[in-house]
């Protein structure tokens, strides 16, 4: 999966309009985007197959689906690629293959963002029912007895942060699209709960998961924090974050909110940026820990926020230069190059 993420933050990175030093090249050289877009297509012609020769309707896959359509305007064959998954799984009476609602599983949500996309372009009836019981599911959906959403049936009382991402940047976009604007306001609450319920307040810097029950091995008795802060579930977050200021309307009364959180969990993580390769530890506060390393993906996913939310104007303009430094560095230290 991380391998996954990794490939797909790297694509979506040009979409932010940055041109850090290892993307300044000839028009005659490929950019990095293009040259992981097109090692995913050489490794298979389908989507759908890309895991393991196995369709699975999974909010990675999906990801990488929706990365390689921000390359639309360089080649349709990008967007096609994403497309022709989306069919795959999307039948005729809007069901969806190797979805079950019964799970309540928040992972399960996320790849309804890419069907949203193809409604948008086709218009086709079966893509709307496919959204529609997407979000019958976050109607039913497990609660917390404070009301966060679980981050899936089998993890009871459990919000993790990954979940955000997940759930609440599929509510957003239905919302926009449909005129549906309760959802906006599910979306808010729930991102402003993750953060309340896993902040470390020391640091700033935000735990991977909570449990209301106080019952998981890897919990804190008394808070119900997880014990660590993960570098790639802290991405999802802040990803999630930008993703739902986006559709968020301006005048949306959480709007401030999401933003001084933004703002505060990137000045947190600039504090514990590795200074020896300007990238992040997968356990983010514990650099020196011995068989703690550098996180190709959580660094991707830091970078592609910093870049995206400064030139949104939700960061300092100053983040789009540690952005580009970041970039580079993943370039340099984590990327190799062979024939494929």
């Amino acid at each position: 999966m991380s391998r996954i993420i990794f490939i797909m933050t790297i694509i979506l990175f040009s979409s932010c309009g940055s041109r850090p030093v290892s993307e300044k090249r000839t028009d005659t050289e490929l950019l990095w985007s293009v040259r992981m877009a097109n090692t995913v297509i050489n490794r298979s012609d389908s989507l759908a197959f890309y895991v393991d020769r196995r369709p699975k309707w999974a909010y990675d896959v999906a990801f990488l689906g929706m990365a390689m359509d921000r390359l639309g305007a360089i080649d349709p064959k990008y967007p096609g690629y994403m497309e022709d998954w989306v069919d795959y799984f999307v039948q005729p009476d809007g069901s969806v293959l190797d979805y079950r609602k019964e799970e309540y599983n928040l992972d399960r949500i996320f790849p309804g963002r890419n069907v949203l996309t193809v409604y948008r372009r086709r218009g086709d009836a079966k893509y709307k029912a496919a959204l529609d019981g997407l979000i019958d599911q976050l109607r039913d959906h497990p609660k917390t007895q404070s009301g966060g959403f679980w981050h899936k049936k089998i993890y009871p009382w459990q919000m993790w942060l990954d979940g955000i991402f997940m759930g609440s940047t599929y509510m957003v976009q239905y919302a926009a699209e449909f005129g549906a604007p309760e959802w906006f306001d599910v979306a808010v609450n729930q991102a402003v709960m993750a953060y309340e319920k896993t902040l470390d307040k020391e640091s700033g810097l935000l735990m991977h998961a909570w449990d209301e029950s106080r019952q998981q091995k890897w919990c804190d008795p008394e808070t119900g924090r997880s014990h660590y802060p993960w570098s790639r579930a802290t991405g999802w977050y802040l990803m999630a974050l930008t993703d739902i200021l986006e559709y968020l309307p301006e005048d949306h009364p959480g709007r401030g909110d999401l933003l001084s959180i933004l703002q505060s969990t990137s000045e947190a993580l600039l504090k514990v940026q590795d200074p020896e390769t300007g990238l992040w530890f997968q356990v983010l506060n514990q650099g020196g820990r011995e068989g703690n390393y550098v996180e190709g993906s959580g660094s991707a996913l830091f970078a592609y926020v910093f870049a995206r939310a400064a030139h949104k104007g939700y960061l300092d303009k100053a983040y789009l230069e540690i952005a580009e430094k970041a970039f580079d560095n993943i370039v340099k230290e984590l990327i190799t190059i062979d024939e494929n």
